[in-house]
């Protein structure tokens, strides 16, 4: 069964950072590229940060330069660091392989407001 738990989300004003994790079960994380993806309100979900299986990574213009995804095989974790961070970032943040599957986490909040 697959699995996706997401975490680190929070409240913080602009400018300011967050953390991100996602912990995968061992069966989509070990042979996929992933994602996290975020969904604003009244807005469609959207990839925002992709690292393939070799590490190599792709982001969205919205967010070059401040956002770093990375990932753990010892752990089967996905990690988004996230820096700079603006009102326009607030969503619920997920990740899911890249392209994504069927069967999403709970996500996880980013609120960002002065």
């Amino acid at each position: 069964q697959v699995q996706l738990v997401e975490s680190g989300g929070g409240s913080v004003q602009p400018g300011g950072s967050l953390r991100l994790a996602c912990a995968a079960s061992r069966s989509i994380f070990r042979p996929n590229a992933m994602g996290w993806y975020r969904q604003a309100p009244g807005k469609q979900r959207e990839l925002v940060a992709g690292i393939s299986i070799a590490g190599s990574t792709k982001y969205a213009d919205s967010v070059k330069g401040r956002f770093t995804i990375s990932r753990d095989y010892a752990k089967n974790t996905v990690y988004l660091q996230m820096n700079g961070l603006k009102p326009e970032d607030t969503a619920i943040y997920y990740c899911n392989s890249d392209p994504a599957r069927d069967g999403w986490g709970q996500g996880t909040q980013v609120t960002v407001s002065s």
